[in-house]
């Protein structure tokens, strides 16, 4: 018998429920118990069900799973979810109700008041909102969310210099991989040769999430974090790895050499506490003036680690740099592994 805790994951069968699998097949702590996806996977095999699109193989227990239908009953009680927002926001509830914790990649319920937007080396206090929802103390049950792809990374980058120097205004435009579409995604013909300008309600998530991130636990609900910020989001013909440019206003004015330390030194408590998935450097400084790139710097850190590069004046705010994250491992997947791991610590997983 195996003495891991026991997880299910809903939405198995896409990418970032796929991403689960991958992450969770030597974990420590965790084993997948459960796969549940949409009525057309039910009582097939996993092999059967899912279209697999990772380098590595299925593993051999995990296909041969059978799908279950995406209720409670018979889940485990902690639940990696991976759905569409609008199914989310219907499946998440009703999970939490039943008395589970549900840790999720989905917009849904992020910025819900009482639901903790987490990213553990940049706000773990924040999980103390938990204790205030209805689910929690009706069920035991909770949901815990993780930021938008394209926000991680970004907000990776800004938290060691929000603490340092504070912020008065960041400007970001991204370059954002395909595989932050799903599978089948962006049609080969839209993408390759193209740019395309838009990606719904990206900017609007990635400007609410940095500030609900970056801002501050006040008993019961977040004071966003009060600088400007503004966003711009783009497709490109990349398969893994969101790019992003950045420029920024300090409200202390800093040397390039104490903005590059304050990335380079920057640790929290998954590194304090070791964590299984968090990476030893959460953020790391890239010297070569062509650097970072997706081709080459997007699985630092296992994909866990936010790269930052091309630091230098900017003449419109302060200063402009160049971040690159994972987006499925850092931006989804690994975002919410983490996160869990963080609640094991912190004593509010039950598993029974």
């Amino acid at each position: 018998m195996s003495n891991k805790i026991a997880i299910g994951i809903l939405g198995a069968t896409g990418v970032v429920g796929q991403r689960f699998i991958q992450m969770l097949e030597r974990h420590p702590w965790f084993e997948v118990a459960w796969l549940a996806a949409s009525d057309r996977s039910e009582g097939k095999t996993y092999g059967e069900a899912a279209r697999w699109r990772l380098k590595t193989a299925i593993p051999a227990n995990v296909a041969a799973m059978k799908v279950s239908p995406a209720t409670p009953e018979g889940a485990p009680k902690i639940i990696f979810a991976a759905l569409d927002a609008s199914i989310a926001a219907e499946m998440e509830p009703r999970f939490a109700e039943a008395g589970c914790a549900v840790i999720t990649n989905s917009s849904a319920l992020r910025m819900q008041s009482d639901v903790p937007l987490v990213i553990p080396e940049v706000n773990a206090d924040h999980i103390k909102l938990i204790d205030t929802q209805a689910w929690r103390k009706k069920s035991g049950g909770y949901v815990v969310t993780n930021p938008n792809c394209s926000a991680i990374g970004l907000v990776l980058a800004l938290a060691p210099l929000h603490r340092r120097f504070g912020l008065e205004a960041v400007m970001a435009v991204t370059m954002q991989a395909v595989s932050g579409a799903g599978y089948p995604g962006v049609a080969s013909l839209d993408i390759l040769g193209n740019v395309i300008p838009y990606i719904r309600n990206e900017e609007e998530k990635m400007e609410e999430e940095t500030q609900k991130l970056l801002g501050k636990l006040n008993g019961a609900g977040i004071i966003p974090a009060p600088f400007a910020m503004s966003a711009q989001c783009n497709r490109v013909a990349v398969e893994d790895g969101h790019t992003e440019s950045i420029s920024i206003r300090l409200k202390t004015k800093a040397t390039r050499e104490e903005i590059i330390a304050a990335w380079n030194d920057y640790r929290a408590e998954p590194q304090e506490l070791k964590l299984p998935s968090a990476p030893e450097r959460p953020v790391v400084y890239l010297e070569a003036v062509d650097r970072p790139q997706p081709r080459f710097d997007v699985d630092l850190g296992a994909g866990m680690t936010t790269a930052v590069g091309r630091l230098r004046p900017c003449s419109v705010l302060d200063w402009k740099f160049t971040v690159l994250s994972h987006n499925t491992i850092r931006g989804a997947a690994g975002a919410a592994v983490l996160n869990a791991e963080l609640l094991k610590a912190k004593g509010y997983l039950a598993t029974s």
